[in-house]
């Protein structure tokens, strides 16, 4: 479980440090990696050139794990994570990530699930349900 913990960290940090300090060894060669809002990346190669475009175009300013769950091949990472883009946006959310581990402790597949942080309640007044009018998170 350290080992896979750790894993997880030093994936988080490249982004923290816009450094690949391993991705294709982190990554199995034909690894998977599923962003929330719908971007896939099929093998390690593309997962580093991914990492690589993304990061001349924004910087990840924090990306802090809560708690990790580990059961068989798999482990859950749940996180906050907050960007800034170059051309001026920001995002700040909370998600989860799921990870199914090779035998040989690579990263087979990592899927990414997102959580706004605008949360409300739509009952608070009453009976009939009062949703925000705005558009919903690109996740």
């Amino acid at each position: 479980m350290e080992q896979r913990e750790a894993a997880i960290c030093q994936w988080f940090d490249m982004w923290l440090t816009k450094r690949d300090t391993g991705i294709r060894d982190l990554f199995a060669p034909d690894a998977v990696y599923i962003e929330s809002w719908g971007p896939e990346y099929h093998g390690a190669d593309k997962i580093a050139w991914w990492f690589t475009e993304w990061n001349r175009r924004g910087t990840v300013e924090r990306w802090d794990i809560r708690q990790f769950f580990h059961k068989g091949d798999q482990t859950v990472v749940e996180w906050t994570f907050a960007n800034r883009m170059d051309d001026g946006r920001r995002e700040v959310f909370e998600g989860m990530t799921l990870v199914r581990w090779t035998a040989t402790g690579q990263i087979a597949r990592l899927q990414e699930f997102g959580c706004n942080l605008g949360r409300y309640d739509p009952y608070a007044h009453g009976p009939e349900p009062r949703f925000r009018e705005q558009q919903a998170a690109w996740f």
